[in-house]
């Protein structure tokens, strides 16, 4: 997975898990990926050492991940909204067998099956 990929999937992430964070977590990932300060930047502005910015980004940068390995929201949700638009798309095609079919498919996603 390259940068910005990367990037990106953590900014979707913390979307999410964001507020599970603590306070510093939040302010040092947004800081660094959001208002593209360097660690040097944070550092100073927090009053702690650059390896400390570091080692706490990379940590926050794992438990988001871990996060949705267990919670799955933002595979869930994205899962949900194609399988909604595609119910949309079903419905204006006057399928409606195909449709229903959709919707159960997405009320398993919210049952956790």
């Amino acid at each position: 997975m390259d940068e910005l990929t990367k990037n990106e999937r953590l900014g979707d992430l913390y979307a999410y898990y964001g507020p599970l964070l603590t306070k510093a977590q939040q302010d040092y990932f947004e800081d660094y990926y959001y208002n593209d300060l360097s660690l040097s930047e944070i550092a100073t502005n927090h009053g702690v050492s650059r390896q400390a910015v570091y080692d706490n980004t990379k940590r926050t940068a794992k438990i988001l991940e871990d996060y949705e390995a267990k919670l799955h929201f933002k595979r869930d949700l994205t899962h949900l909204d194609q399988l909604s638009h595609e119910t949309e798309q079903l419905l204006t095609q006057d399928k409606k067998t195909a449709a229903v079919t959709k919707l159960h498919e997405m009320q398993k996603i919210i049952r956790g099956e």
